[in-house]
């Protein structure tokens, strides 16, 4: 699949929500991934970003976001500071966020941060000089995760438009869902929600994706909309974001992909999961080619890179 490039300058942009960007801009960094795949696999090498400090600010846990971006700086010739765990910082000592920012600012050359606070990354933008990156701020956006899951989607299904896109799980609390539902609605994709009641997608996200001319499907039912998907994107119940854990312990467990259920389905489904997963997908889907997951999880270091390089000014 080709893509062409056209000049767009992103250089010292903050990366908060997908919502800030318009759909030529995320099909620039799309493409513009898209020529660093040679290089995320070591292929190619360019040090591009030799100079270059990237701040990791992780106040909440992550194995892949975390290690796709640093693997991301590394290949462009950067380099990466920060923690992965706030316990060993001055913030248990009582430094507030704003001081945390204005100590990376101070450090580096772009900032990435998680958070378990919604806002907490566009607060970090205002006092930051430099480019700020959320990598997932609470229940509220991940936009990284957001440009590589339609990476993949636009890859493996040779486009967006019109595909029937399934998204199932913890639509309430999951960030991830929350920003791709406004992506995928930008590129006119048919949408279906499934999740148990209490787990609705927000009504704030439904009434965005009708603005954008696409109107959702809501059901609890997984085995009726699997049947028309051409994506299924699976997410986990995740317990850390529920205020109750009664609530938790009520739906935890409500959909399972297994190979029956995948059976119903169309022959050429993609199964995609940001993950972590924990009891949502059977191991045993991993060996069919409707597994994507893993493939998925590769595609954040070309798309991380894209960023890093576009909102630091390296260009290939």
């Amino acid at each position: 699949m080709s893509f062409f490039l056209i000049k767009m300058d992103f250089k010292g942009r903050d990366i908060i929500s997908i919502r800030d960007f318009s759909k030529k801009e995320i099909d620039h960094i799309l493409n513009y991934a898209n020529k660093m795949i040679p290089y995320a696999k070591g292929k190619k090498y360019e040090a591009k970003l030799k100079g270059k400090v990237l701040s990791s600010l992780f106040f909440e846990p992550s194995t892949r976001t975390r290690l796709s971006f640093e693997t991301a700086m590394n290949r462009l010739g950067g380099r990466v500071i920060g923690f992965a765990d706030p316990s060993g910082t001055s913030q248990k000592k009582g430094e507030s966020l704003a001081d945390t920012i204005r100590m990376a600012n101070s450090y580096s050359d772009a900032i990435v941060i998680r958070h378990h606070q919604e806002g907490a990354a566009r607060l970090a933008a205002e006092f930051a000089d430099v480019p700020v990156v959320n990598a997932g701020d609470g229940a509220g956006h991940h936009p990284t995760q957001c440009l590589l899951d339609l990476f993949t989607i636009r890859a493996e299904k040779k486009g967006i438009k019109n595909k029937n896109i399934v998204l199932v799980g913890d639509l309430k609390y999951g960030r991830t869902v929350h920003s791709l539902a406004h992506a995928l609605a930008l590129y006119g994709a048919q949408l279906t929600f499934v999740s148990p009641v209490t787990l609705k997608m927000p009504i704030e996200v439904i009434n965005d994706c009708k603005e954008l001319g696409v109107e959702p499907l809501q059901t609890v039912s997984l085995d009726k909309a699997v049947k028309e998907a051409d994506v299924l994107y699976v997410t986990r119940i995740q317990k850390e974001r529920f205020p109750d854990p009664g609530e938790y312990n009520r739906v935890v467990g409500s959909y399972k992909i297994n190979i029956e259920l995948l059976k119903e389905a169309k022959k050429n489904i993609i199964v995609m999961h940001p993950l972590p997963r924990v009891t949502e997908i059977d191991p045993e889907v991993d060996k069919t080619p409707h597994a994507i997951y893993f493939k998925q999880a590769f595609n954040g270091v070309p798309v991380r890179m894209a960023l890093l390089s576009l909102i630091l000014g390296g260009k290939l």
